[in-house]
C-alpha cells in the first residue's frame, strides 16, 4: 500500500469516527430531551438545577435542552418562579395519538356492522399531514379479494375520505394544499382547483364525499365525516368497491348508510352529548 493510500485510509477512518461520535452525541441529546419530558410529567414542574441533577449533567447542558424544548412548545416556563412544565405541544401530540386510538377502538363494531350489511370494504381514515391514512378496515362478504388499504396513505383530492377531510379543514390550511400541483391518477381525477373547491362545497352541503375511478380505474367509494365531542371532523368512514357494484343506482343508499355509520361513530366519540 502506498503512502497516499495509507493516508486516505487514515482520513476515512477518522471521518467515520467523527461521524460516529456526532451521531452518538445526537442520540444522547434526544435521550436527555425525552428524559426532561418524563421528569416534568412526573413532578409537574422543575427548575434548571433540579433537572440538571436528575440528568447528572451540567446546568448549561440542562438549560440548552430546555431551550430547544421550549422553542418547540414542548415545555413552557413560569417566568415568576423560573420553573419549567410541559407545554401545549405535548398535549397536542398526546391528543392526536388518543384520537387515533379512540377511533380505532370505537370504530371496530361500527365498521364491522357496516361491512357485514353492505358486503363491501369499510375503512376509517384520519388526516396525516397532506394525505389521508387508513387506520382500520373491515371487509364484507363481497370484498374477499379486495386489496388491503390498512396503513396506506392516500391523496386527499382523489379519495372519498380525503375529500371529506379536505372539505372540513381550516380554510387557510385547505387553500395551502389546493395551491399545490394536484397529481392525476386517472382521467377522472379532479386536478383543477376551482372544480375541486365546488366539489368540496358539495361534500359539506350533502354530508358525504364520493369518488368514482378518481384514484384507480374500476374503484368507487363514498365517505362521511367522523366528529369529536366538539364537532371537529377528526376522521372519515368510507365504503369502497368496484364500480359495477357501487353504481349510480346503489350509491345514494350507500351514502345514506355511510352517513349513519359516521354519525354513530361520532356519537361514540362524544359528539352530540
Amino acid at each position: 500500500m502506498t503512502r497516499t493510500q495509507k493516508q486516505a485510509e487514515h482520513n476515512g477512518d477518522s471521518s467515520e469516527k467523527q461521524h460516529g461520535r456526532g451521531a452518538g452525541s445526537a442520540v444522547q441529546s434526544v435521550d436527555r430531551a425525552v428524559s426532561v419530558l418524563e421528569i416534568l410529567a412526573r413532578v409537574g414542574e422543575a427548575g434548571v438545577t433540579e433537572i440538571a441533577e436528575e440528568l447528572d449533567v451540567h446546568k448549561s447542558t440542562a438549560f440548552r435542552l430546555l431551550g430547544v424544548l421550549e422553542n418547540r412548545g414542548l415545555v413552557a416556563q413560569a417566568k415568576d418562579r423560573g420553573k419549567y412544565y410541559l407545554g401545549a405541544a405535548v398535549l397536542r401530540l398526546a391528543g392526536a395519538a388518543a384520537v387515533r386510538l379512540d377511533i380505532s377502538q370505537e370504530g371496530v363494531p361500527v365498521c364491522r356492522e357496516l361491512a357485514d350489511e353492505l358486503g363491501e370494504t369499510v375503512n376509517v381514515a384520519v388526516l396525516d399531514d397532506d394525505a389521508a391514512v387508513n387506520i382500520m378496515q373491515a371487509r364484507g362478504t363481497a370484498s374477499v379479494t379486495a386489496q388491503n388499504w390498512l396503513g396506506r396513505r392516500t391523496p386527499l383530492h382523489a379519495t372519498s375520505s380525503g375529500k371529506v377531510l379536505l372539505a372540513h379543514m381550516p380554510p387557510t390550511l385547505r387553500e395551502g394544499l389546493l395551491a399545490r400541483t394536484l397529481p392525476r391518477f386517472t382521467e377522472r381525477t379532479i386536478t383543477g382547483t376551482s372544480v375541486l373547491r365546488a366539489e368540496l362545497e358539495a361534500v359539506v352541503e350533502q354530508g358525504y364525499g364520493v369518488t368514482i375511478e378518481e384514484l384507480e380505474l374500476g374503484l368507487a367509494a363514498v365517505a362521511a365525516p367522523i366528529r369529536a365531542h366538539d364537532g371537529k371532523v377528526i376522521g372519515a368512514i368510507s365504503v369502497s368497491g368496484p364500480v359495477y357494484r357501487l353504481n349510480s343506482d346503489r350509491l345514494p343508499e350507500l351514502a345514506k348508510r355511510t352517513v349513519a355509520a359516521g354519525a354513530e361513530l361520532s356519537r361514540r366519540m362524544g359528539y352530540g352529548f
